[in-house]
Formats: C-alpha cells, structure tokens, sequence
C-alpha cells in the first residue's frame, strides 16, 4: 500500500495520523518516515483498512483497541545512559 493509500484510509476512518500513532502506540515520526519509502509496512496497511471498514459499519475499534492496553516500545539507544542501566540491571540479576 502507498503512502496515500494509507492517508485516505486514515480519513476514511476519520482519524488522523497523530491520534492513530497514539492508539496503535507506534511513533509518529516513524509512521511518517513511511512516506519518504513510499509504502506502508502490510501489518499498518492491514490495520488502517480495518479501521476504515469497521468505522463504515459504526463499530468503535478506538475502544476495541484501547481494551488490548498496547504499550509503546522504549527506545534502546547506545548513549552512555542506557549502558549504565544495564550495568545496573545486570549487577541486580548477580546479586
């Protein structure tokens, strides 16, 4: 599916790009770097067209979705922080 593809679908859900990021708990600005790649991965593709069509049939999938309580995924940089913290996690597991 195309970028575009995917916006009409978003509109044809009548959500937007930043209310969807929220909901799936995926990133905004990883959903938008899909438009410079031109296409969108088959599972998004796959669920903005289930929302477009269960919004047809005035089925709330916002709440069906909220119920799966999704978690956003943490970042696992390399910055000093974060190697730090798994020095931490790991003198934790020894002891």
């Amino acid at each position: 599916m195309t970028f575009i593809e995917f916006k009409k679908l978003l509109l044809d859900a009548e959500t937007t790009l930043p209310k969807f990021s929220k909901l799936i708990k995926v990133s905004e600005k990883n959903l938008q770097s899909y438009k410079k790649k031109g296409e969108v991965p088959n599972a998004i593709a796959a669920l903005v067209a289930c929302f477009a069509h269960m919004h047809s049939y005035n089925i709330d999938y916002k709440e069906v979705v909220n119920s799966l309580e999704l978690k956003a995924k943490k970042k696992k940089g390399s910055g000093f922080g974060n190697q730090k913290a798994k020095k931490e996690e790991e003198s934790e597991v020894k002891q």
